[in-house]
């Protein structure tokens, strides 16, 4: 069974009515973030509950004749995977920081406020130490820490959002092109699902803020090629938890990077490329060694064969 089949098995009208709440829904609160703390509220609510969607989407992913793969190899996916994005991430980067000034010079600016903001304040031109802070400044800066990895945990059930879109947005294309979707290949429309939640999951990073077009487009371009990165990770691992992972480690070590940590991307990324070479050669050489049984199992079952033979 393809993966587009796959996809778009039967969906029950529960299960359709979550997958709309969690996709149209989700666009819609943002938006309204605008003017409402509650909605801000409800959209984080809409995100946790959309991990029990996940839980009823995940096998969609799979193909039955998919084996068993081991936890090296599942570790060595997410190693391989978080690599390909950090490099596909790098040059969307150093991309927008080439096409798009405006948005650029806005993102660093958001950045360089919220770290100041973040800031202990210096009176005296001597900076507080962190014991000398009354208790309440202290647990303001765990709340505030706590908050900002809190959101990029969350950030990671966006690939929940991008999976039950590709779902429906295949529903809705087997509904309008009948014809096209009982001539097989079907990927055709795996990849435009691919291409729209794509766009949309840049669109919705602008959402919750009134800006310029010059910044917005910037941001849209952006956002849109990170989505497509993950939605080919998605695709190629054909495993959306280690695809939420990836996203909500990524978002992570950046907000560590940006506000707490210098590099602390890089640092990680070393980290992962250290264990996926370690990993990667462990695997090779496990394999060599079931090669190896296998061969001498085979010439054995030859050797009998002959042997019976004469």
């Amino acid at each position: 069974m393809s993966l587009t089949t796959n996809l778009t098995k039967p969906l029950s009208k529960g299960l359709l009515l979550a997958i709309i709440i969690v996709t149209i829904g989700a666009e819609v609160l943002l938006y309204l973030t605008r003017f409402s703390s509650m909605a801000s509220t409800l959209y984080d609510a809409v995100m946790v509950s959309s991990f029990f969607i996940g839980w009823k989407l995940y096998r969609r992913l799979r193909i039955q004749q998919d084996h068993r793969k081991s936890l090296r190899q599942i570790i060595l996916q997410f190693t391989g995977a978080f690599l390909i994005f950090f490099l596909g991430s790098t040059v969307v980067n150093v991309y927008s920081n080439l096409a798009f000034e405006d948005f650029n010079e806005e993102y660093d600016q958001y950045v360089q406020d919220y770290t100041e903001s973040q800031a202990f304040e210096v009176e005296g031109g001597v900076d507080k130490e962190l014991p000398n802070q009354p208790i309440g400044s202290i647990f303001e800066k765990i709340d505030t820490i706590g908050y900002d990895l809190y959101n990029d945990a969350l950030a990671g059930l966006e690939e929940v959002w991008r999976l039950a879109y590709i779902i429906l947005l295949l529903v809705v294309f087997k509904k309008i092109f009948p014809r096209s979707w009982e001539s097989p290949p079907r990927d055709g429309f795996l990849m435009a699902a691919l291409f729209i939640t794509s766009i949309l999951f840049g669109i919705d990073h602008t959402l919750d803020t009134e800006q310029p077009w010059a910044i917005r487009i910037g941001a849209i371009v952006t956002f849109a090629n990170m989505g497509f990165l993950f939605g080919l990770i998605l695709l190629w691992t054909r495993n959306l938890w280690l695809t939420v992972i990836i996203h909500a480690v990524y978002d992570i070590t950046a907000t560590l990077s940006w506000y707490y940590i210098d590099y602390a991307v890089e640092y990680f990324t070393l980290g992962v490329l250290i264990v996926h070479v370690g990993l990667f050669i462990l695997e090779k050489i496990h394999q060599n060694r079931l090669m190896k049984q296998i061969t001498t199992v085979q010439e054995g079952l030859n050797a009998e064969l002959t042997q019976s033979v004469e």
